[in-house]
């Protein structure tokens, strides 16, 4: 938190109507320490010309228009009454007595008060002796402001609730790599390491099926046939084999014909291109132009690949290739809404995956605002929905509160470019001590209708003034 104690310093004019010149004020320092106020300043009466028998007052005074408390005076005299004085009127200390035509290094210790918090410093004079003047009198020079009130940057943020989902729309996904006979299409359950991976496909779906909140939509099967051989054979294996796995599916869960969707890429060239550009082959290069150039068709991309650089392909074939030929597969479903807080605070403990983001917040705001609980709502948020700008805007504005900058910094990354967004960038920026970008920003979210950017502008002016 940044705070801020007030150094005073003025420079005044002070007028005297017995003089011939004025006296000039400056160095107008007021500092506080735990139970003291310290006042120093300079008056110089240099140039002030009094008669020989005539002496002025000057009396500082802290006031805040209710309460006043006079500071120890300034008695500005001419020769012979400067020496009456030191004879036979010597002031009663703590006064200052100084001739007319010198400069006087003035300084106090006073005891502090709560109402000289916010008040000001004032010099009367009185040249009658006639006692202190009303502060109103013409004779009164104001000398400086006094604030030592602390100053705390203290933005306010409002969470932002996301937008309650009609439809609560999940998905689950994974990949199979199930083996075929060489050139057939027809599935065997128990060929090579197809048990195996039949059972991750039927694990996934068995979690969404059995679900009793879950409702599954549809069951889409993508096959992928490795770039060996010409495309069109390829083609019709990808094809046939895709087909035969969502058959083999449909058998076990007696899906609805609309249920199921297959599709198929004939080559993976999309996966080979991603290996090469990962691996260490002598010609990873002169492959990746390869694979790229797409003015070739396939089957002649192959056969460049194959006869221009034999033994990087017979690599590929053999350590490559197999891993080419998948079956992808996704599950979407449709999850019930959930209303109760009771009843979500259940789910979230138990299947967080389940909830929409509107729901976490529903328990978020049911809990004390800065507590760990309300914390952990939030930070659940972001967890399941990482890339969502509600859940980051709304989990950087809580680091901002407990001025965990980094963090902060991370989230509003995937915050988007909305005004609190924005007002939330120019919080972080305050905080950073970029007072240049935080205005920017701040003014920006401010003219965008955010109330509390135009109330953090105000803090930070107050600030650093």
């Amino acid at each position: 938190m940044r705070t801020i104690h007030t150094l005073l310093m003025a420079m005044a004019a002070v007028s005297a109507t017995a003089a011939t010149q004025s006296v000039t004020v400056s160095d107008v320092n007021v500092e506080r320490s735990a139970s003291s106020l310290v006042v120093t300043m300079n008056l110089d009466a240099t140039a002030m010309k009094l008669k020989s028998d005539r002496e002025i007052k000057y009396i500082p005074v802290i006031t805040n228009g209710t309460e006043r408390r006079e500071l120890p005076e300034v008695i500005i005299a001419g020769r012979n009454r400067y020496i009456q004085n030191q004879r036979h009127d010597t002031p009663e200390a703590p006064a200052i007595l100084s001739r007319a035509g010198h400069t006087v290094s003035y300084s106090t210790i006073i005891p502090y008060e709560q109402w000289m918090e916010e008040s000001r410093l004032v010099l009367v004079e009185d040249e009658c002796d006639c006692g202190v003047l009303t502060l109103s009198s013409g004779q009164t020079s104001e000398l400086a402001s006094i604030d030592f009130v602390e100053r705390v940057f203290a933005p306010q943020f409002v969470m932002v609730t996301p937008p309650a989902e009609l439809e609560k729309t999940r998905s689950a996904k994974g990949s199979a790599y199930v083996d075929f006979p060489v050139n057939r299409t027809e599935i065997s359950p128990t060929y090579r390491r197809n048990p195996e991976e039949l059972a991750k496909i039927r694990s996934t779906i068995d979690v969404v099926a059995n679900d009793p909140d879950s409702r599954i939509t549809s069951v889409t099967i993508v096959g992928f046939a490795s770039p060996e051989g010409s495309y069109a054979n390829n083609e019709r294996l990808a094809k046939g084999r895709s087909a035969s796995l969502a058959e083999y599916v449909r058998g076990l869960y007696s899906f609805d014909a609309d249920v199921m969707h297959t599709s198929w890429v004939a080559e993976n060239w999309e996966g080979l291109r991603n290996y090469v550009a990962t691996c260490s082959l002598p010609d990873t290069t002169a492959l990746l132009a390869v694979i790229d150039d797409t003015s070739l068709a396939p089957d002649a991309r192959e056969w460049r690949l194959k006869s221009k650089y034999p033994q990087d392909y017979a690599f590929l074939l053999k350590n490559v290739y197999p891993g080419l030929r998948r079956s992808d597969y996704t599950v979407d479903y449709v999850v019930r809404s959930f209303v109760t807080v009771e009843e979500i605070r259940q789910v979230m403990a138990t299947a967080p995956q389940k909830l929409s983001l509107n729901e976490i917040y529903v328990v978020a705001n049911s809990l004390e605002p800065d507590s760990d609980p309300y914390r952990e709502a939030f930070e659940l948020a972001v967890r399941m929905y990482p890339d969502d700008p509600v859940a980051n805007l709304n989990m950087a504005a809580i680091a901002l509160r407990r001025d965990e900058l980094n963090a902060a910094a991370g989230y509003l990354a995937k915050a988007g470019n909305s005004p609190r967004a924005t007002y939330a960038r120019g919080v972080l920026a305050a905080k950073q001590g970029d007072n240049a970008t935080a205005n920017t920003l701040l003014k920006s979210a401010a003219d965008a209708g955010i109330a509390e950017a135009a109330d953090a502008l105000d803090q930070l002016q107050k600030i650093n003034k």
